[in-house]
């Protein structure tokens, strides 16, 4: 359990204002991207209605985790003291377990698979994401060190099959994309890899030396900006695909019937 009385005020107060700021640009994009729907094309509708989603769950947490934060401690007499009810970090393990599978499947969506591709990236892919997290969840809440460093290992077998997914299984399917969204599809791709290692990375942090106050801080706010960077930045990545993509087939199919009429 986290003892929130060895955080200072000013950490106590940093805390809540990553969170609060994380919940504001969760429900910003969320609005951003569901308003831009129409302006892609239909195939690619979807993928940003799933990219809306993860971003709306996430605010939906995010707000949870604030009222949670508020309500497991307060701020008297310039020292922070414990309330009744312990801060509640299932609701970052809840978010994870439906927001993460989501995120490989929007990948998915906008690189326009057949449907049979589609779904079985989307099973194979999704079932890694959601065994990842559901394997995290142990060593969070656990109270020893081994046992932590036990769940991290094992939730690290399903992190690095959806690396090598990313970064290998999908690359011949990568370079068939148009030129104009290769190299997006390619940043998109390395931005999960990049965004999620910082997850067991800030997880192993009370391992590494950190404690106390510090701890806390270390690992909330790393949560915290790996959660903007792998939800909200790379859903206005997907986004971006998508408008390229469909202003590349406007354009060959403008080209297509000025050829038909001549």
């Amino acid at each position: 359990m986290l003892n929130l009385e060895t955080l200072s005020m000013d950490q106590y107060s940093f805390i809540a204002n990553a969170f609060s700021f994380g919940f504001a640009v969760m429900a910003s994009t969320t609005i951003f991207l569901w308003l831009m729907r129409s302006s892609v094309a239909p195939a690619y509708r979807m993928a940003v209605t799933i990219t809306g989603l993860v971003t709306a769950i996430a605010a939906y947490h995010y707000l949870q985790i604030m009222l949670s934060w508020d309500h497991a401690a307060s701020i008297q007499a310039g020292e922070v003291v414990t309330g009744d009810e312990p801060f509640n970090r299932a609701y970052r393990y809840v978010d994870w377990l439906l927001t993460v599978p989501l995120l490989l499947i929007e990948l998915i969506l906008v690189m326009k698979f057949t449907q049979q591709e589609t779904i079985n990236k989307s099973l194979k892919l999704g079932g890694a994401a959601a065994l990842m997290i559901i394997l995290g969840y142990p060593g969070e809440v656990a109270e020893t060190i081994g046992t932590r460093m036990i769940f991290w290992i094992l939730s690290m077998i399903p992190f690095l099959y959806i690396v090598y997914q990313l970064v290998i299984g999908l690359r011949e399917s990568i370079d068939k994309q148009p030129e104009n969204v290769k190299s997006l599809i390619n940043i998109a791709s390395y931005l999960v890899v990049a965004s999620w290692a910082f997850y067991p990375i800030v997880y192993l942090f009370p391992l590494v030396g950190f404690t106390g106050g510090s701890a806390i801080v270390a690992v909330e706010t790393g949560y915290t900006i790996a959660d903007i960077v792998a939800k909200a930045v790379f859903g206005l990545f997907i986004f971006t695909i998508a408008l390229r993509k469909t202003e590349d087939e406007g354009k060959s199919g403008s080209g297509t019937s000025a050829n038909k009429k001549a």
